[in-house]
């Protein structure tokens, strides 16, 4: 019995196709083969130089990144500012002596130490003239003017330091404080008595007073009379500034007055 024959046309475009897709299968393998190999092996310098750096950037910051955050910056705490008035500086002598020792020799010498005492102590000093610009609307904790007494021989009395503050400041407590403090600590160091019976009008209303900002606490020290205290305001200046020092410190810290 003889077997049904497909058609010869059916079989041809069957083999056809298989042929087909033989070929492409083998073009695309070599195909992905040479880029492959183009692509490992290719020289940087082949390559755009834009493409090259966006390579090197991804691969630094893939390859190696320090992911640790960074510990934050402390913010300094500034420091506590003091204004010291050199009396007289820049302006005229003051008390003159016979034999020509000045005040504002005394004036200037004893604000030096003090800047210096109080710098070591941790707080930023200015030390101003007389009528110096700076003066107007000065910002500090506390501001104290330095000057020291006639060199005339009045009696045996005329021995100690005064000290006052503003009549007319706005913060009378703490201008108050910061005379109390001064006087306090001030005796304590020096062993001069305080002569409040001498204090003037021109310390109750010293003009530095009318000039600072309004919240500043200010005071004015007569450190000492150029004649019957001469020897330590010339020759111990050292613990007459260290006696204004504590002073400003007794204040600013708020010690206790009484104890050092």
């Amino acid at each position: 019995m003889n077997k049904k024959r497909e058609p010869e046309t059916n079989v041809g475009i069957a083999q056809g196709f298989r042929d087909v897709v033989r070929h492409l299968s083998v073009v695309l393998m070599a195909g992905v083969a040479i880029a492959t190999a183009f692509t490992l092996w290719t020289p940087a310098s082949v390559l755009p130089r834009s493409a090259t750096g966006a390579i090197a950037r991804a691969m630094a910051t893939r390859v190696g990144r320090n992911t640790t955050p960074l510990p934050p910056t402390a913010t300094p705490i500034p420091r506590e500012r003091i204004g010291i008035v050199s009396g007289h500086s820049e302006n005229d002598s003051g008390a003159v002596c016979p034999d020509g020792l000045t005040e504002v020799e005394i004036n200037q010498n004893v604000s030096e130490l003090v800047q210096a005492q109080l710098e070591q102590a941790g707080f930023d000093t200015d030390i101003l003239s007389e009528f110096d610009d700076r003066l107007e609307g000065y910002r500090a904790s506390a501001l104290v003017s330095i000057h020291a007494d006639s060199c005339d021989y009045i009696n045996e009395e005329a021995t100690g330091f005064k000290v006052s503050g503003s009549l007319e400041t706005r913060v009378p407590a703490e201008s108050d404080r910061l005379s109390s403090c001064l006087i306090d600590r001030y005796s304590r160091v020096t062993g001069l008595k305080f002569h409040a019976g001498s204090i003037t009008y021109d310390m109750q209303y010293y003009h530095a007073y009318r000039e600072i900002a309004p919240q500043t606490p200010a005071a004015i020290i007569e450190v000492g009379f150029m004649n019957l205290d001469r020897d330590i305001l010339v020759n111990h200046a050292d613990v007459v500034a260290e006696g204004v020092v504590k002073g400003i410190l007794c204040y600013v810290r708020n010690e206790d007055l009484g104890i050092e």
